[in-house]
């Protein structure tokens, strides 16, 4: 693998590595090629994930401008290696084995820009949604209320048009730019992302959100925007379990019934295996009650989707994006 070691700081790590594999410490950082972004192997991405559990990524890289960002999908691209992309980590269940490839992870490609001129406010996508929506709220700024309980970052939130209390993202999005695999970047627009039910055309895309940007309403007393925002957040905590790590709402709700009420009835709230459990204020919730292993959730995500599609002959989807190897789940 062809990696940086130009700089001085390259120079002293590697020097450092002879002295450390002595000690039995990990290996240094590398860089990647022209750059000063740290590429690290056999991360662990369970301190990366809400839900706690994980293993390592083969190749672990944070980029901090779109400069590293193209760097990191080149040196991807010319090692052959399959590109992982990480925002909160808040909508992910990651294998046990961990995850092959190079994962990239987002949450430091921060950056707000508030135009109260448009009312339009553009966000970089490792900017959490709901620090967005307090920091509008503060402003007087309408319409990002919603996203106040959301855990998860803003390119997250476009690419699964994340939303609550009857809002979504789709609702407030002007435009969107992503970085494609070839390094150059696009503009989209909503009527390019054909947006559904948490759902867009840039799921399971190779494409990249580098930041998007939203049409707000400025002028409002900050008073009541802030104390209608507060309320979104109490009522996600009265209904929700926020107690214990979580990934959120595991499954798509169907129509009719939301699939915590289909959960519910069959009687599985409380359902248990090793360290994960239905939680019993939200059956919609799988929480990790300590120790738990991601095959513990895998295994009770696949069995509710058997004990529902037995009871109510419906197929429950799942709203958490599975990643890794889980055959010996």
């Amino acid at each position: 693998m062809t990696l940086s070691h130009e700089s001085k700081s390259v120079k002293c790590a590697t020097s450092s590595f002879t002295k450390r594999k002595n000690s039995l410490f990990s290996p240094p950082e590398l860089y990647l090629p022209g750059t000063q972004c740290a590429l690290r192997s056999q991360v662990s991405l369970a301190s990366l994930t809400s839900f706690r559990v994980g293993g390592p990524a083969e190749w672990y890289v944070a980029p901090r401008c779109i400069e590293d960002l193209q760097a990191s999908y080149q040196w991807a691209r010319s090692e052959g290696l399959s590109l992982t992309l990480l925002g909160a980590g808040s909508n992910l269940l990651v294998s046990d084995c961990g995850l092959p490839g190079l994962v990239l992870g987002t949450r430091h490609l921060r950056h707000t820009k508030f135009d109260p001129e448009t009312g339009r406010v553009t966000v970089g996508t490792g900017e959490p949604i709901a620090r967005l929506a307090w920091q509008a709220a503060e402003r007087g700024w309408q319409g990002m209320e919603w996203a106040v309980g959301i855990p998860g970052t803003i390119g997250g939130a476009v690419v699964m048009n994340a939303g609550a209390h009857q809002s979504c993202t789709a609702n407030i999005l002007v435009e969107v730019q992503v970085l494609c695999a070839d390094g150059t970047t696009q503009t989209l627009t909503p009527q390019d992302l054909g947006f559904s039910y948490r759902s867009s055309l840039l799921q399971g895309d190779s494409r990249l959100v580098t930041q998007a940007t939203f049409q707000l309403q400025p002028g409002a007393d900050p008073v009541q925007v802030l104390a209608t925002t507060t309320n979104h957040l109490e009522q996600r905590k009265r209904s929700q379990p926020y107690h214990l790590p979580s990934c959120g709402s595991v499954f798509r709700n169907p129509t009719p019934h939301p699939a915590a009420w289909l959960i519910e009835q069959i009687g599985l709230k409380g359902y248990t295996i090793g360290g994960a459990q239905v939680a019993e204020r939200h059956a919609n919730f799988i929480l990790n009650c300590g120790g738990a292993k991601a095959s513990d959730i895998f295994q009770i995500i696949r069995h509710v989707q058997q004990q529902v599609e037995q009871h109510w002959s419906l197929s429950l989807e799942t709203e958490v994006k599975i990643l890794g190897d889980f055959q010996l789940a």
